[in-house]
This record gives C-alpha cells, sequence and structure tokens, in this order.
C-alpha cells in the first residue's frame, strides 16, 4: 500500500527519518565517524581561507561527497548482513565495490584541496 501522507507533513517525516539515518551511522559506522570528524573541521577552514565561491563549493562539496559516499556503503553493507552471516562471493564484491565507491571520493576530495592550494603554496 503507497504512503498516503502529502505536503509538508510528508517532508517533516522525512526529515525526521534522515536524521535517525544520520544517527545511526554516527553511532554504528565507525568509518562515517571518522570522515565526518575530518569533514567538519575542512568544510569550517575553507570558510576561514581566502577563497573564490566556486573554490569553496569545491572544497565543501568535495568532503560531503565522501560523507554520502560512505552512508551510502554502509547501507549496502547493511542490507547485506541482514541476509545473513555466511560468505558469499556477491555479498564480498558488493561491499568491496562500496569500499572502493568511498576511495575513489576520497581520492577525488585530496585531488581537489591540493589542486586549490598547490598554486598558493607552491
Amino acid at each position: 500500500m503507497a504512503n498516503q501522507v502529502t505536503g509538508f507533513t510528508r517532508i517533516y517525516k522525512a526529515a525526521g527519518y534522515s536524521w535517525k539515518g544520520l544517527k545511526a551511522a554516527w553511532q554504528n559506522e565507525a568509518a562515517f565517524r571518522q570522515e565526518a570528524s575530518v569533514a567538519i573541521p575542512l568544510i569550517l577552514l575553507s570558510f576561514w581561507l581566502d577563497v573564490s565561491t566556486v573554490e569553496r563549493i569545491l572544497l565543501v562539496g568535495s568532503v560531503v561527497l565522501v560523507c554520502v559516499t560512505e552512508l551510502l556503503n554502509s547501507a549496502v553493507e547493511c542490507a547485506i548482513d541482514r541476509i545473513g552471516s555466511e560468505f558469499h562471493v556477491l555479498s564480498g564484491r558488493a561491499k568491496d565495490i562500496g569500499s572502493a565507491a568511498v576511495l575513489l571520493t576520497i581520492i577525488l576530495a585530496i585531488f581537489v584541496w591540493v589542486s586549490i592550494f598547490w598554486p598558493r603554496w607552491f
């Protein structure tokens, strides 16, 4: 049966579910805590630095993307763990692919930050 809630009530409930998900990720996912603990100071730093608006958007966006990718990876891992604890090659592959996605976004974030600051420092 489809959800009958519409309008502002639906948006309000969706925001509550999103907050619940962030809270669950913080409480249960060490990797998310680590990445968020790096992302928050970097985001604050980006507002203190003398960079253009576009550069600031790239700096913030790159570190937020790492956290978003980690949330998606954690969701995949939770769903696979829910299915069962026995090893299956496809379950392992799905987890490895999710981890690779996180790694690529971390590399992207490093590339963005280095690309913006390298010319200023050297």
